[in-house]
């Protein structure tokens, strides 16, 4: 199983990106599959968003309103819209997958960057 995120970059404070992640290995239809950030000086990683086999979604406090997950099956990939930008959402953000109940899967990570 590989997850390859893509979509980050720079941006100024109040713009948008939105981050893909592609599942090659698996077929995610009862995975569950998050969005995580890791910022800068900072060794955790905190859960941003995430969807779980049934669709139902969370999102950290800190993102409500502004950050959206969703996925596409036919296409493997699960997204997250990220409006409203600010300069504590910069950091690297990484997508998960849990293959079941004990292992999971990181991806390799992109970088967002957030200027005021």
């Amino acid at each position: 199983v590989q997850l390859v995120e893509s979509g980050g970059g720079l941006v100024q404070a109040g713009g948008s990106l939105r981050l893909s992640c592609v599942v090659s290995g698996l077929r995610f239809s009862i995975n569950n599959m998050g969005w995580y950030r890791q910022a800068p000086g900072k060794q955790q990683r905190e859960l941003v968003a995430a969807i779980i086999s049934n669709g139902s979604r969370n999102y950290a406090d800190s993102v409500k309103g502004r950050f959206t997950i969703s996925r596409d099956m036919s296409q493997n990939t699960v997204y997250l819209q990220m409006n409203s930008l600010q300069p504590e959402d910069t950091g690297v953000y990484f997508c998960k997958i849990w293959i079941n109940a004990q292992s999971y899967k990181w991806g390799q990570g992109t970088q967002v960057t957030v200027s005021s």
